[in-house]
């Protein structure tokens, strides 16, 4: 029988050296939460605990495990903590633009109210396509994410069933209504519509047009608003509407006035579906010499920072945001926790910003 080339003694020594032989870790060596539990003296559940909600575990216990992840370089596994959890530690949020103004204040409530959460944000693009959310609600749901957040109430069959069926708190925004899948919160854009055209009314206009662009639901909405408006006072007359399809712009917006102008050239009054299709307005009053607001007032819609910089300065309907995204969040992580809002549908309105442009 051979002998084995190396004593135990020599296998324990080189050189005088103690030879340690490195254990193996399941996962290639990346630490684990049981080496951190080992570490730390503890078990594998305390230390989940600790790392997922610290506050029901005592300042020094998470201190010790604190100094156990920061020695072992310990990085929690998103993937492994999801399928432990059945529920992604997400909130997919749904805008129609993410470069629109408008949807940009939203997704920056959104952020800035889960900075200090262990949730984290997935985001997508539906450029204003229904068949495009159906095809991302596809992708979002199967994940479980713990919530979703989707602008508007106007989803096709397929994305409310998507919805109704994805077994985590929905909230729909930019909106209020009747029937939400689950909350909503946002304003009315038929009354913002309204509001603004009756501004323009009381100030003394009376041919008032309407111009938009785009005419996605929540500006017909908004046209509809307006056409009310005038039909109560007796003023509505078609050839004062004028709307396209081609998204909306400030060098748009300056076509149109030139468009309504000539359908109608006594024109005294703009009610814009935005508040890029009002700035453009205004630029054409300029080149064209129309003095505003004495020959024509414009009221536009969100209250963009460039209305007040404007000059003259716009009017225009103030919708609130960012607010809308910080609600939203609040309500889902109510939903979360099992306090589920009492009240489902939050209205946090607008406010109508008189300023130069109507100040006949």
């Amino acid at each position: 029988m051979t002998s084995d080339p190396l004593s135990t003694a020599a296998r324990r020594t080189c050189e005088g050296k103690a030879v340690t032989r490195p254990r193996s870790r399941r996962g290639g060596g990346r630490p684990t939460i049981a080496d951190v539990a080992r570490k730390a003296g503890v078990g594998a559940i305390t230390v989940s605990r600790a790392l997922r909600e610290p506050g029901r575990v005592s300042e020094d216990l998470r201190r010790q495990i604190q100094a156990a992840v920061d020695e072992l370089g310990y990085v929690p596994d998103p993937n492994a903590r999801a399928l432990a959890s059945a529920r992604a530690e997400v909130f997919g949020v749904l805008v129609p633009s993410l470069t629109n103004n408008v949807f940009a204040e939203v997704v920056r409530g959104i952020y800035d109210s889960l900075s200090d959460s262990p949730f984290r944000i997935q985001l997508g693009n539906t450029h204003y396509s229904g068949l495009e959310e159906e095809r991302l609600l596809q992708v979002f749901a199967p994940q479980r994410p713990a919530a979703l957040i989707v602008a508007g109430i106007d989803q096709t069959p397929l994305s409310r069933k998507l919805l109704e069926t994805a077994d985590c708190p929905v909230v729909q925004v930019m909106e209020t209504g009747s029937d939400p899948v689950d909350m909503l919160v946002g304003f009315s854009h038929f009354d913002g519509g309204r509001t603004a055209t009756e501004h323009l009314i009381e100030a003394g206009y009376r041919r008032i047009g309407f111009i938009g662009a785009r005419m996605d639901p929540r500006s017909q909405r908004r046209l509809a608003g307006y056409r009310a408006a005038m039909e109560a006072a007796g003023l509505f007359d078609r050839r004062l509407v004028t709307t396209t399809p081609l998204l909306s712009s400030v060098t748009l917006g300056r076509e149109l006035l030139r468009d309504a102008l000539a359908k109608m050239p006594s024109l005294d009054g703009v009610f814009c579906n935005n508040d890029d299709i009002a700035l453009g307005v205004l630029f054409e009053c300029h080149r064209a010499a129309i003095a505003v607001p004495n020959t024509i007032g414009i009221i536009g819609f969100n209250d963009l920072d460039m209305m007040q910089a404007a000059f003259p300065s716009v009017t225009s309907v103030r919708t609130h945001r960012y607010e809308i995204g910080r609600r939203a969040v609040e309500m889902a992580l109510a939903a979360i926790a099992g306090r589920r809002p009492q009240q489902r549908v939050v209205d946090l309105g607008f406010e109508l910003i008189r300023r130069e442009s109507t100040a006949r």
